[in-house]
């Protein structure tokens, strides 16, 4: 099975790109929607160029897909992205979003590839413990929530940490798992790579937001 991940570089895709590993499929290509202007109904924004830095490691093509952050164009340039490649079908990080999912799965049917969502329903805690125990690094990257403040910014997830954020979900109701954009992750190292990357970066806060800014990775 020829195999295109759809990465954002952070915990989910990363996940769901271990798992076609895992299976013994091959990975043909690292596709990252870059969106240039505003937010995205589908897929994430922050720190997604660094991605390139995470296929580099791995030794797999990355394909940077800009798009301008409507539903309609990051579809269709996905859709034009995919054609070009020999591919079977696609991995994607989806969770929860059916709204995600579906267009997906609307994408890979025009193009006669599959598209496999491995996440799909897992138990939230569950899915970020597996991902701590088997070694990923994952850092935040944003927060937008009450209840998580600068202080997670640049954090990476240990197994305390992870307990203390599942703690502080339950206690102003929030996603631990940040399906519903309450926090974003970039992912430093796990077992997909032979090493972790080393990152650089500097805290901006918004009235409603703050952001780890990456400025460099090694």
């Amino acid at each position: 099975m020829r195999i295109a991940v759809l990465s954002s570089g952070g915990k989910d895709s990363s996940a769901a790109w271990w798992w076609a590993m895992c299976r013994g499929w091959e990975i043909v290509a690292v596709v990252t929607v870059d969106i240039q202007d505003g937010d995205s109904h589908m897929f994430q924004v922050p720190s997604t160029n660094w991605v390139e830095r995470q296929a580099l490691l791995a030794k797999v093509p990355w394909v940077n897909v800009p798009a301008s952050g409507s539903v309609e164009d990051e579809i269709e340039a996905l859709e034009q992205a995919l054609s070009k490649l020999e591919i079977d079908g696609i991995v994607s990080g989806a969770l929860r979003s059916d709204f995600q999912k579906q267009r997906l799965e609307c994408m890979s049917q025009r193009l006669n590839i599959h598209s496999f969502s491995p996440l799909w329903h897992q138990t939230p805690i569950d899915h970020l413990k597996g991902m701590v125990e088997a070694g990923f690094q994952i850092m935040l990257t944003s927060v937008s929530c009450e209840g998580l403040d600068h202080t997670w910014l640049g954090h990476v997830l240990t197994e305390s940490s992870l307990l203390e954020l599942h703690a502080l979900s339950k206690q102003h109701r929030f996603n631990v798992d940040g399906e519903g954009g309450e926090y974003e992750t970039f992912v430093l190292g796990g077992p997909i790579w032979s090493r972790a990357l080393r990152v650089e970066g500097s805290m901006q806060h918004t009235a409603s937001r703050g952001i780890f800014a990456i400025h460099s990775v090694e």
